[in-house]
């Protein structure tokens, strides 16, 4: 298996019992999150050797971070310490008609306060064979758009394919914003993965006719946009998930793949009902990374599918399932009968 490096901010997250409001709860749930550190996670429980850089503050509820990673699997010898606070979100989970909702509480945190200087690039990078990251991380501050840019910089001059979920988040920046960071940073990209509203809202472009709340999508949109992507910006793999939202109990899933020449879909999953979606789209880079590692582009497109549908039936952000656990599932049971 390869050495694989994720970029990012690992946050604790703080979600209500079951699907309470949060004017109802008078406790919360704790587990530990975030884009890069879910990636992570996925693709050291398929057996890579995944490395997660970030900056933790010393203290306990820092360390706690660090062993959230380290408990499966995720090698964490970069890990900066310093700074005085690990980033908070609140979650709402939604049922039925009622979406979830998520409050964030992460200004100044460590990772967002962070320098390049801080991180020994070239052991970080030494015989890496990937590396992703996010739009969240240049969203969470000047200075950690200043260290995405050098981690990337730096990961093309030893030779490491990159990958990036555009994970667009309004509440941290605007698409004018998130435009002028993001486009230029695409030139070290190899695999552009995002959805329809990422790749409007981060890097200008739009597909027509497509609506993903009418459960109805038209997959030659999407296919005009990739050509348009890639012709943009020189991305050697453009990916997307295709999720049809019915309600926040029930989704269809299912993934599209683009290698330049031709275009790859997977099977498609009926998600009813959905556990826990956070951390979805996570799954899905992990399972594509794993996949495109490790199989051929059809292949890696039905690994990913079948990853990242399985996510939704798991609490918490990580995706806590083997390889073999995934294959089952492309190989199509999904009957979840008892394994005795």
């Amino acid at each position: 298996m390869a050495k694989v490096v994720t970029l990012g901010e690992i946050m604790l997250r703080l979600s209500t019992p079951g699907v309470k409001r949060f004017v109802q709860s008078e406790s919360f749930d704790v587990v530990y999150g975030g884009g890069e550190a879910n990636v992570a996670v996925s693709l050291a429980n398929y057996g890579h050797e995944a490395y997660f850089v970030t900056k933790l503050p010393k203290h306990e509820i820092g360390q706690s971070a660090v062993n959230a990673l380290s408990r499966y699997g995720v090698k964490t010898d970069f890990i900066a310490r310093g700074g005085d606070r690990v980033g908070i979100y609140y979650l709402e989970t939604g049922a039925s008609m009622r979406p979830s909702k998520v409050i964030y509480d992460r200004a100044n945190s460590s990772i967002a306060l962070a320098k390049a200087n801080e991180f020994d690039w070239a052991q970080i990078f030494k015989d890496a064979k990937w590396f992703h990251f996010s739009g969240i991380t240049p969203a969470l501050s000047a200075d950690a758009a200043e260290l995405t840019k050098m981690a990337l910089i730096k990961a093309k001059e030893f030779g490491v394919t990159v990958s990036v979920d555009l994970n667009y988040r309004k509440k941290l920046w605007t698409p004018a914003k998130a435009q002028e960071i993001m486009r230029p940073l695409m030139q070290y990209v190899d695999v552009c993965i995002g959805n329809e509203e990422d790749a409007e809202l981060v890097l200008g472009f739009k597909p027509k006719g497509v609506d993903v709340h009418s459960g109805k999508l038209d997959i030659k949109a999407y296919h005009q946009i990739f050509e348009e992507m890639k012709e943009a910006f020189g991305f050697k793999m453009v990916a997307t998930s295709l999720r049809e939202s019915y309600s926040a109990n029930h989704n269809g899933w299912k993934i599209l793949l683009y290698n330049g020449k031709e275009f790859f879909e997977s099977r498609r999953y009926d998600i009813n009902p959905i556990v826990d979606r956070v951390g979805g789209g996570d799954s899905f880079s992990g399972g594509l990374i794993h996949g495109l590692l490790t199989r051929n582009e059809q292949e890696a497109c039905e690994f990913a599918a079948a990853a990242s549908a399985l996510k939704h039936t798991i609490p918490g952000d990580f995706n806590l399932v083997s390889e073999e656990e995934v294959l089952v599932l492309v190989k199509g049971d999904q009957s979840g009968r008892v394994q005795r």
